[in-house]
């Protein structure tokens, strides 16, 4: 009887572990029944019913790497690449995904793979360098409307690698030492262009400098020696014209008379002294005859200063 009650105790421990399902977080089941889809069941406590239904397919709804095995492609100018790449994906639609292709990883990759040949086949070698990021989407369009009907988003598309031929390779190496070579011999001769304009340039703005500055200065002088001469007849002028008006006044006369005998006199001291020739006027004698003869020049150069009143 005890032995009886503990098979009855196991069979329904055993019945209940089968009955009863916890779905973990992220994951979804699809559940038949009698072989038919019954029903989707997502994270969670689940029951079951042992026999009559049956746990048929476990999806996980994370997001998913699937690489990419690597395969040669033909390039628009026949050259043969080597190409591998990675896709992310989620499962969105579990039934689908269960029902809709046998192993819809299995399909991801293939469509990837004749998709990315056909594409490759449009670009030449060195655009496929270049139009990566235009790759990756044409890839993600052609796989995203596929495999809607298998419940599946392909999320991003990658290309890992891109390995062309070994001699390719050393071609493409030269073609790049070449450019480079030119572009250095370029860049030195637009500096050394470069440096002669400013060169040229600067000397051509030392000589405007330079002759401006010369020009300023010759004005300058030139405009200095006019004021020197303009100062100079002015004082000479009002010279003359205070001396005019002193032998007008009362007493010049005498004054002018007593002057010229002084330095009559002097000079006349000078020659003798100073000189090897000496020049003696006619009347030296008679200083009085020489004074008259001053004064009548003196007289005559007084009357032509004075204005005449009319």
């Amino acid at each position: 009887m005890e032995f009886a009650a503990i098979f009855i105790l196991i069979a329904v421990v055993f019945f209940l572990s089968l009955m009863i399902k916890i779905v973990p977080q992220q994951n979804a089941y699809i559940i038949e029944r009698l072989g038919k889809y019954d029903r989707t069941i997502e994270a969670g406590f689940s029951i079951i019913i042992p026999f009559y239904e049956r746990i048929a397919y476990r999806n996980s709804l994370k997001e998913m790497v699937l690489d990419i095995p690597p395969q040669i492609c033909i390039t628009k100018d026949n050259v043969q690449v080597n190409i591998d790449g990675v896709i992310f994906y989620r499962v969105i639609d579990p039934k689908s995904a269960s029902y809709g292709v046998n192993n819809f990883e299995m399909a991801i990759i293939q469509l990837a793979q004749t998709t990315l040949r056909s594409e490759i086949g449009k670009l030449d070698l060195d655009r496929t360098f270049e139009e990566r990021e235009k790759i990756n989407n044409a890839l993600i369009m052609a796989l995203d409307a596929a495999t809607q009907a298998w419940g599946v988003k392909v999320l991003r598309y990658e290309i890992k690698a891109i390995v062309p031929p070994k001699d390719v390779l050393d071609a493409m190496e030269k073609q790049m030492r070449a450019e480079r070579e030119k572009r250095a011999h370029v860049l030195t001769s637009e500096g050394t262009r470069d440096s002669l304009i400013n060169n040229a340039e600067g000397r051509k703005q030392e000589l405007i400098k330079n002759s401006e500055a010369q020009k300023q200065r010759q004005i300058n002088e030139a405009e200095g020696q006019a004021e020197a001469i303009l100062a100079v007849a002015k004082a000479t002028s009002e010279g003359i014209r205070l001396v005019a008006q002193s032998l007008s006044a009362q007493g010049g006369h005498e004054a002018a008379s007593l002057k010229i005998a002084e330095e009559y006199v002097k000079q006349l001291g000078n020659m003798a002294t100073n000189s090897n020739l000496m020049v003696v006027p006619a009347n030296v004698s008679d200083p009085a005859a020489i004074v008259t003869t001053a004064f009548a020049a003196l007289g005559k150069m007084t009357d032509r200063l004075t204005p005449t009143n009319k």
